[in-house]
């Protein structure tokens, strides 16, 4: 008697290979640092009618009565309908992403927190931030690539990926900006993107965990740990004046 044994030995993670930063919002769902944007299917909304409509019936049946659970069940229905549209749609997303780049990093985002907003509550919960990057850690890891997560406190909005400089304010309402130091116009979610992208390089370059949250990136007249993150050339403006933006 023979017993055959096989082991399926889970893949060493690699950081050669493309690398993707992705920031994610409410206008779009996803935004890429290669310039992509995957608008936000909006789930609830698209069904907003048929749960209002299911919701009042509820409410006019008769607790305990048999036509009260029948209602609750269809109400059901329509809620269990939402999930699997928004579980099709991050699976589908989250496989692509993974699928086409070997490093993927995205900002550790506190839903739990910003939640909190009564104004935005609805939408946030709807988005499945928290989900999508779930997926996107497992799958990268059963791949045997690497995702990497931005510590939510890193500026990304407000830092210029090229020459590093950080203004001192820009308002939701802004969505595109030039920065004042080398003259580049962005848009101000592809730029975020590039920065997450550029300080998970930077940690998996240093073999860390650590982000520059704690370190001089946000600490204003400093110089940014970004630059170990982006090739500089001779003669780039980042030294111009021998100073950093």
């Amino acid at each position: 008697m023979s017993l055959v044994l096989e082991f399926c030995a889970k893949p060493m993670s690699k950081v050669d290979g493309k690398a993707i930063g992705i920031d994610v919002g409410l206008n779009h769902f996803a935004i890429t640092s290669n310039g992509s944007k995957y608008n936000h299917p909006r789930h609830v909304a698209k069904h907003e009618g048929n749960l209002k409509r299911k919701q009042q019936n509820l409410s006019r049946k008769q607790k305990g009565s048999q036509n009260r659970i029948k209602a609750k069940q269809k109400l059901a229905k329509v809620h269990s309908k939402i999930t699997r549209c928004r579980e099709d749609f991050l699976h589908e997303l989250s496989s692509k992403i993974v699928n086409e780049n070997q490093v993927i990093a995205v900002e550790n985002i506190n839903v739990k927190g910003m939640v909190g907003n009564h104004n935005l509550a609805k939408a946030i919960s709807d988005v499945g931030w928290g989900m999508f990057t779930t997926m996107l850690k497992y799958k990268a890891e059963w791949e045997g690539k690497t995702s990497v997560e931005v510590d939510r406190f890193f500026v990304s909005s407000k830092t210029c990926h090229g020459c590093l400089n950080r203004v001192d304010s820009l308002p939701l309402d802004i969505r595109q900006w030039t920065c004042q130091y080398c003259g580049s116009h962005h848009d101000r979610d592809i730029n975020a993107a590039k920065c997450i992208k550029n300080e998970a390089l930077r940690i998996l370059s240093l073999g860390t965990s650590d982000t520059a949250c704690g370190g001089n990136v946000r600490q204003p007249g400093k110089t940014s740990v970004l630059l170990d993150a982006v090739p500089v050339e001779s003669g780039s403006p980042i030294f111009a004046n021998g100073r950093v933006g």
